[in-house]
C-alpha cells in the first residue's frame, strides 16, 4: 500500500514552543526599541524568562540549540561577506600576534592563579581555555550593527576572535590529555593538517570557482535561485569544515569569504540578512535559557566577583596584545572591552571536559553553573561596554604615558556625499549618467541585471549590483548622504518599496521616479516620491509638439505652450509639495549640491514646531533660506515661524549635517536603526 502524505495530520510537538519563543522575541525586541536598548540584551533576557529556570515556556532545549547553531553559522557568514581575502591578509599580524598573545597569556594567567589554591594543572589549563575564548557571535554582531567591522577596533577584534576559533581545534584535542585520557601526537597533527587543508581549499575556491558560479546564477535574474545558491555555499562550507574538525563558526566565516570575492557580495548579504536576523535572535535566546535564576540569586556576590575579575583580565590582556602591535590606546581599549566576555564556544569545551571529568576550576556542578552565570552576565554587559568603549579609550589615551599612534583610515572606493543615486541603467538611466558625468556631478548607479552592471563597469561607471528595495543595498550606496534618488526602472511595486525605504533612511532626500501611467502617480507620491514623471503624459506632450510643428507654429510659441501644459498638468497631477524641489533641481552645480528642499510631512517632529524649537543652525548647522507654503514663498523666516505639514524648507548645509538632522523629518514608519 502506497503511503499518503497528509500534511495536516503530521504532529508538530515543538510548534507551540517555537511560537512562544518568537512571540517573546517580538515583545522583547519592541520593548528594547522603545527603551533604546541593544536587542541582544533583550534576547538574552528573553531566554532567561522563558527558560526552564523561570517560566519554563520552552523545554525542548535540543531544538533551540540546533536553531541557535544555524544562527551562529548565518551570522559569521554575513561577517565573512563583509570582508575579503585582501582585508584578511592586511590583519594577519593581528590574527597571529594579537590573537596568539591574547590566548596564550590569558590561559597562562588563569592557570598560575588557580594552581596555588589547590587546583590540578590539567583543570587549571582547562579553565584558562574557557576564559580565553570570547563570543564571536556577540562581538561581530555588535560591530556589524554599529558598522564598526572595518574600523581599527573592529579589525583588531576580528583578528583575535579568528585566532580563538582556530585555537578551539587544538583545545578540543587537548581536553582528553588534560583529563588524563591519552591522545597521540599523530592525532593532533592529523587534525591540524585537516584544518589547514580546508582553509587552503577555501582560498582556492574563492579565487577560481565561486565568482564565476555566482555569475552564472545571477544572470538567470531569479532571486530565489540566487538565495538558495548562497545558502548552499554557506551551510555546505560550514558542514565540510565541521567534518574536518574545524569550528562551524570559522567554516561559516570562510564561506562568507568565498562570496566576498564575487561582484555580487553586497546583494548576497542583503538576501541572507533577514534569515540571519531571525536565527541569530534564537541563538541569543538559547544562551539566556541556560541561566538558572535561582542559582544566580544564591551565589550572586560570588558570581559578580568572578565576572568583574574576568572582565578586567580580558580587557588588560586583549588591550595589551593589541598595543604590542603599536595600535592606538583607544583602539586597544575598544577591542579589549568588546572581547571581555566568555564565548559561546566555551560551552563546547565544557561539554567535552565533562566527558573526561573536567569542570571549571574543579568545582563540579557549582563550577559549571557558575561558569554559565558569569558568561551570561558578561554577555549582557558587552553591548554597554562596547557603547562606552570609545569615550573610555580617549580618556585613557590622554592619561597613560604611551605615545599615541596616528591612524590613517583605510578607504575603499570613492567616498560619496551630495551625490545622485540612479536606480536602473536602461536608456533613461544611461542618458542621465552621461549628463551627470559631463557636468562633474557625483553619482552612483544600481541595477539587478548582471550584463548591464558589467557594461557600466567597463565604461568606468561607479555601479553596484543590488536590489534597491533592500536596506543594505541603499546603505551601500551611501543613501544617508545622497542629495537625489532617481528611479528609472519599470517595476512599479519595487519602486514603491524603494521610495518608502529611502525616504526613511534619508528624509532630506529628493526622489524622482519614472512611471508608465498617470494612475501610478498617487501611490508613488504616497510612498514618498517628490516628483513623478509619467511616460503617458510625456507621450501626449510629444504628440502635441509634433502637431503644432506640422501646422508651422513658430518654435518659440511651441516651447511656450509645452511649458504651460507641463506646468498646469504637473501641478494638478503632482500637487504643490514638489515646487520647492524643482527650484533646487534646476541648479545642480557645485554650489547647489549643498542646497536641498525638504518636504515636511505630517507626523514628523518638524511638523507644528517653530524654527526656534528645531534650532537647525545651532544644533545641525543648517540654514533656512526660504519656506514655501502653498504658492507663497517666505524668505528668511524668524525663529517664531511655526512650520506646518506640507511646508517645504529650502536649506543649505553639508551632507553630513543633513544626515544628522534626518530624525527631524522622519515620520517613524520604519525603524532604520
Amino acid at each position: 500500500m502506497t503511503p499518503t502524505l497528509i500534511l495536516a495530520a503530521v504532529p508538530l510537538p515543538f510548534l507551540g514552543e517555537l511560537a512562544a519563543l518568537f512571540a517573546t522575541c517580538v515583545g522583547v525586541a519592541y520593548l528594547c526599541y522603545r527603551l533604546r536598548i541593544v536587542p541582544i540584551v533583550g534576547f538574552l533576557l528573553a531566554g532567561v524568562l522563558i527558560g526552564p529556570g523561570a517560566l519554563g515556556a520552552v523545554t525542548d532545549e535540543v531544538l533551540i540549540q540546533q536553531a541557535a547553531e544555524v544562527g551562529v553559522i548565518l551570522l559569521l557568514f554575513t561577517i565573512g561577506i563583509e570582508f575579503s581575502l585582501e582585508k584578511l591578509a592586511r590583519i594577519r599580524r593581528l590574527i597571529i600576534v594579537g590573537g596568539g598573545l591574547q590566548v596564550v597569556v590569558t590561559v597562562s594567567i588563569v592557570t598560575l592563579a588557580l594552581l596555588p589554591v589547590g587546583v590540578e594543572l590539567g583543570t587549571a589549563v582547562f579553565t584558562g581555555c574557557l576564559v580565553a575564548l570570547s563570543s564571536t557571535a556577540i562581538v561581530l554582531g555588535l560591530l556589524s550593527e554599529r558598522r564598526e567591522t572595518d574600523t581599527p577596533a573592529g579589525r583588531a577584534a576580528l583578528g583575535v576572535v579568528i585566532f580563538q576559533d582556530l585555537a578551539i581545534v587544538l583545545m578540543v584535542l587537548l581536553v582528553p590529555i588534560l583529563g588524563g585520557t591519552a591522545t597521540s601526537g599523530g592525532e593532533i597533527v592529523w587534525a591540524l593538517g585537516k584544518a589547514a587543508l580546508v582553509i587552503a581549499l577555501v582560498i582556492v575556491l574563492a579565487r577560481r570557482v565561486v565568482p564565476p558560479l555566482l555569475d552564472v546564477i545571477a544572470r538567470t535574474r531569479r532571486p530565489e535561485l540566487f538565495l538558495m545558491a548562497v545558502l548552499a555555499l554557506c551551510l555546505g562550507t560550514a558542514w565540510l569544515t565541521g567534518l574536518a574538525g574545524v569550528s562551524l563558526a570559522l567554516g561559516a566565516f570562510l564561506a562568507g569569504l568565498l562570496v566576498s570575492e564575487s561582484p555580487y557580495s553586497h546583494h548576497a548579504l542583503s538576501e541572507v540578512l533577514p534569515l540571519q536576523t531571525v536565527f541569530a535572535a534564537v541563538f541569543f535566546v538559547s544562551i539566556g535559557m541556560l541561566l538558572d535564576p535561582a542559582f544566580l540569586m544564591a551565589y550572586l556576590p560570588w558570581v559578580l566577583g568572578i565576572a568583574v575579575v574576568v572582565l578586567l583580565l580580558k580587557l588588560v590582556v586583549t588591550a595589551g596584545s593589541v598595543l604590542v602591535l603599536r595600535s592606538p590606546v583607544r583602539t586597544a581599549v575598544h577591542s579589549g572591552l568588546a572581547l571581555a566576555q566568555i564565548g559561546e564556544f566555551s560551552f563546547v569545551l565544557v561539554i567535552a571536559g565533562a566527558t573526561v571529568g573536567l569542570t571549571p576550576a574543579g568545582l563540579g556542578e557549582v563550577g559549571s553553573q557558575g561558569f554559565i552565570a558569569v558568561t551570561v552576565l558578561l554577555m549582557l554587559a558587552t553591548p554597554f561596554l562596547v557603547q562606552g568603549a570609545p569615550r573610555l579609550g580617549i580618556w585613557l589615551e590622554a592619561r597613560l604615558p604611551i605615545q599615541p599612534v596616528a591612524y590613517v583610515p583605510e578607504t575603499e572606493g570613492t567616498f560619496l556625499e551630495d551625490h545622485v543615486v540612479i536606480i536602473g541603467y536602461g536608456p533613461a538611466g544611461r542618458r542621465l549618467a552621461q549628463v551627470l558625468g559631463n557636468t562633474g556631478i557625483p553619482f552612483l548607479v544600481m541595477d539587478l541585471n548582471p550584463h548591464v552592471v558589467e557594461e557600466a563597469r567597463a565604461e568606468g561607471i561607479n555601479v553596484r549590483f543590488g536590489d534597491a528595495a533592500r536596506k543594505l543595498a541603499l546603505e551601500d550606496a551611501h543613501i544617508d548622504r545622497a542629495k537625489l534618488l532617481v528611479i528609472a526602472t519599470n517595476d512599479h511595486a519595487a519602486a514603491e518599496r524603494t521610495i518608502s525605504l529611502a525616504r526613511d533612511l534619508n528624509p532630506t532626500l529628493q526622489i524622482l521616479v519614472r512611471a508608465h501611467f498617470l494612475d501610478q502617480i498617487g501611490p508613488l507620491e504616497a510612498a514618498g516620491a517628490d516628483i513623478v514623471v509619467p511616460e503617458e503624459l510625456e507621450a501626449a506632450v510629444r504628440l502635441f509638439v509634433l502637431t503644432l510643428q506640422a501646422y508651422m507654429v513658430p518654435q518659440d510659441e511651441v516651447e511656450r505652450q509645452v511649458s504651460l501644459i507641463r506646468t498646469d498638468d504637473y501641478a494638478v497631477l503632482r500637487g504643490s509639495i514638489q515646487e520647492a524641489h524643482l527650484m533646487v533641481l534646476q541648479g545642480l552645480d557645485e554650489e547647489g549640491l549643498h542646497t536641498r528642499a525638504v518636504a515636511v510631512r505630517d507626523g514628523s517632529p518638524a511638523a507644528n514646531s517653530t524654527l526656534a524649537d528645531l534650532a537647525l543652525r545651532q544644533r545641525h548647522r543648517l540654514t533656512v533660506l526660504a519656506i514655501r507654503r502653498g504658492k507663497r514663498t517666505i524668505a528668511s523666516p524668524d525663529g517664531e515661524f511655526r512650520i506646518e505639514p506640507e511646508d517645504r524648507l529650502v536649506l543649505v548645509g553639508a551632507a553630513e549635517d543633513f544626515a544628522k538632522a534626518a530624525p527631524l523629518f522622519r515620520t517613524g514608519q520604519f525603524d532604520s536603526a
